[in-house]
């Protein structure tokens, strides 16, 4: 069946490898090079950076690695909006995301359920066409598990209300499944590398405590950084109403890392949240 209002990719091919091939082989690449991490558990959500695969890839190959060949009725995805400005939280409601390696469908019926759920999630469709940091996401997910179906939320807002609303819709819409939720996310942007540790180093705390009352206090009085907090609060949120109680950062690292200029760089996380 054709799927209609495919959202073309806007990042193959600068964020990421364009061709398929060589994707799959960047991406094969990043696992092969993360070390097994023993996880007896049901993994319940991941955070994961959202920067061009040169300098985050291997940083979320950690988190990926760990649900390949897993199985999940939907994938949640939350990202931030870096260029429209609008309220609530957008969804996509229909059609689907195409990358290189082919179109993940959008969970129709869960996107309509969680706008039925609240007036502040709903379809803003600008907020999503050239937005990366859903599509980033999508050809790790791709390798990992394979086919699966979707939902990509983009927060114009990032505020406590907002992420406790949407965490308790996404719970309300997932009665019944098995899910998985993604917050997406860098951390602090263009600061020496002494600086960026410093803010970081608080981030991961609150990343590896599960702790987003933490993480969103720390991002109001910017002792910490994310361009993507919120979601990455919310895939916490969501994560442990749906009975995760474990938590690990699994990696962090920084642009610095690859580029060797630590004179101004941007920070990436992986965590994982289980049973």
């Amino acid at each position: 069946m054709e799927i209609q209002a495919v959202r073309k990719a806007v990042i193959a091919g600068s964020w990421y490898p364009g061709q398929p091939d060589a994707l799959r082989k960047d991406i094969e690449k990043y696992f092969n090079s993360v070390a097994d991490f023993p996880l007896n558990g049901e993994i319940k959500g991941i955070v994961a950076p959202h920067a061009g695969y040169m300098y985050s890839g291997q940083v979320a190959a950690h988190a990926y690695k760990l649900v390949s060949s897993k199985e999940y009725d939907t994938v949640i995805i939350v990202g931030p909006s870096h260029r429209v400005a609008f309220p609530g939280v957008s969804v996509y409601p229909s059609g689907g995301y195409e990358t290189p390696l082919g179109i993940v469908p959008v969970d129709e019926q869960f996107c309509h359920k969680i706008m039925s759920l609240n007036d502040s999630i709903r379809d803003v469709p600008a907020a999503h066409l050239q937005e990366h940091s859903i599509e980033i996401q999508l050809p790790f997910l791709q390798f990992a598990l394979g086919d699966f179906s979707f939902v990509p939320l983009v927060m114009g807002e990032q505020n406590e209300t907002i992420c406790r609303e949407l965490a308790e819709a996404i719970k309300q819409a997932a009665r019944g499944k098995k899910i998985l939720i993604v917050g997406s996310s860098d951390l602090s942007h263009f600061h020496d590398y002494r600086k960026a540790a410093r803010l970081d180093n608080h981030a991961v705390k609150y990343l590896e405590k599960a702790d987003a009352n933490g993480l969103l206090r720390s991002l109001n009085d910017n002792s910490v950084e994310a361009c993507g907090g919120g979601p990455m609060a919310t895939a916490i949120m969501v994560a442990q109403k749906m009975g995760a109680t474990k938590s690990h950062v699994l990696k962090y690292a920084d642009s610095g890392d690859v580029s060797g200029d630590k004179s101004s760089v941007v920070g990436y996380a992986a965590a994982v949240y289980y049973l």
